[in-house]
């Protein structure tokens, strides 16, 4: 079975940074595999840190590995940004995920945000 993300509207999706420390392999209309770096996921996308950009609109198979396991699926690439002649970012969007790479997602996504958690000291009550 697989999952189509709707994301809602009135909702963004939390993102984590990546900083460029994943390896994403793109394919495009079958084509051979495209390295790139992810530099941001969500539960509904990402941005990709490539060398050259796609044509926005673009529909590629991703697929990357996390901590729970590879991720595979399909994706529409969204308008580039930061275009230079050193590369650009790009941002996209999942069409479609199996159902076990969705859980894999979500699970890696839960464990990301839970490391990027900080904690915010207590002030310390007057001595009395």
């Amino acid at each position: 079975m697989s999952y189509f993300p709707q994301p809602d509207p009135a909702k963004r999706a939390k993102r984590v940074k990546l900083g460029s420390s994943v390896k994403v392999a793109i394919r495009l209309d079958g084509a051979s595999a495209i390295r790139a770096k992810l530099y941001e996921l969500s539960a509904t996308g990402g941005l990709l840190a490539l060398s050259k950009p796609f044509e926005q609109g673009d529909f590629v198979e991703v697929e990357f590995e996390t901590t729970q396991g590879k991720v595979h699926a399909m994706a529409e690439l969204l308008l580039p940004r930061s275009v230079s002649s050193s590369g650009c970012f790009q941002p996209f969007r999942f069409i479609a995920l199996d159902d076990q790479d969705h859980t894999r997602l979500r699970m890696a996504l839960e464990s990301l945000l839970d490391q990027t958690v900080v904690s915010i000291p207590t002030a310390k009550r007057p001595a009395r």
